[in-house]
């Protein structure tokens, strides 16, 4: 059972930057493809970026290509999210994913919310303009 905690969210004005992070226990995040999503109030949850259990291949939406980059560092148990530039639209509750079945054999497949095992509890991102 691996149990994810995010953090990092906050208040930023626009063009401002935050780093989320998510830190796993339980089991070795280093074996876990990655993700994470987010929740604007009156929306559905979407996907923001992933990253694979080798870290070889990352993805995002492309709202966020070029904005935003995901990382994650095994020996500390812990995934990133880098958000640069950003935008009141990003403002959203940010929720990270992680899985261990390696199933993931297309880009799109790290989109879609039912690949994903093990969910955190969100962290409030809030831009203002």
């Amino acid at each position: 059972q691996v149990q994810l905690v995010e953090s990092g969210g906050g208040l930023v004005q626009a063009g401002g930057s935050l780093r989320l992070s998510c830190a796993a226990s339980g089991r070795t995040f280093s074996m876990y493809d990655a993700g994470w999503f987010r929740q604007a109030p009156g929306k559905e949850r979407e996907f923001v970026a992933a990253i694979s259990w080798s870290a070889d291949s990352t993805y995002y939406a492309d709202s966020v290509k070029g904005r935003f980059t995901i990382s994650k560092d095994g020996a500390k148990n812990t995934a990133y999210l880098q958000m640069n530039s950003l935008k009141p639209e990003d403002t959203a509750v940010y929720y990270c994913a992680a899985d261990r079945n390696r199933h993931f054999y297309i880009a799109s497949d790290y989109g879609r919310e039912s690949m994903y095992d093990y969910w955190g509890q969100g962290t409030q991102v809030t831009v203002s303009s």
